[in-house]
């Protein structure tokens, strides 16, 4: 089976959960380069706030990258061009977003998810995707948890992350020292 591609999801699908972070879409022309990709052609690009698609980018890419977007800290979100960075933590995190915000796009779900993050190479400790998902991913979980990405119950707030110092003062009412 071959992974999906953005051109496989109807034009509005992906975006209209990505939007609501504040991420724009810049459509590239098929065979054309994709800037800021990390991983080479025809896998997704970041730049700022920007995430660069062709119709033939895996949609797991573009949710990949999205959720490094919405995963790193503001100043890093500025100055993005193309290499997201970020620690182990936050890794894990982006991989545990893109399952949970795979629901929410119409002809993709979860399962599909898995599926293809284990067909590109995604590796993990206990050998594919859902395993990792449904039996190791408490610490990915919980950072997001910390980070003001999920609920208390695993559900997307739909914010991205904020500097340090205003989740201080979310959680405690006053800034930090």
């Amino acid at each position: 089976m071959t992974v999906l591609r953005c051109g496989d999801l109807p034009s509005e699908a992906l975006m209209e959960i990505l939007s609501g972070y504040g991420i724009r879409r810049e459509q590239v022309a098929p065979g054309a380069a994709i800037p800021g990709s990390y991983w080479g052609e025809p896998e997704a690009g970041l730049m700022a706030d920007r995430l660069f698609l062709r119709d033939d980018t895996p949609v797991h890419s573009a949710l990949h990258e999205a959720c490094h977007l919405i995963c790193m800290t503001p100043d890093r979100r500025a100055a993005l061009q193309g290499d997201a960075g970020g620690d182990y933590q936050e890794e894990s995190g982006v991989c545990y977003l893109q399952i949970v915000l795979s629901d929410s796009i119409p002809g993709l779900g979860r399962d599909r998810m898995f599926q293809d993050m284990d067909e590109w190479g995604y590796s993990f400790r206990l050998g594919s995707s859902s395993e990792w998902f449904r039996r190791d991913a408490d610490d990915a979980r919980a950072w997001l948890v910390y980070q003001g990405l999920l609920d208390g119950s695993g559900r997307p707030t739909w914010r991205m992350r904020a500097p340090e110092a205003w989740r201080a003062i979310e959680a405690t009412g006053e800034p930090s020292r």
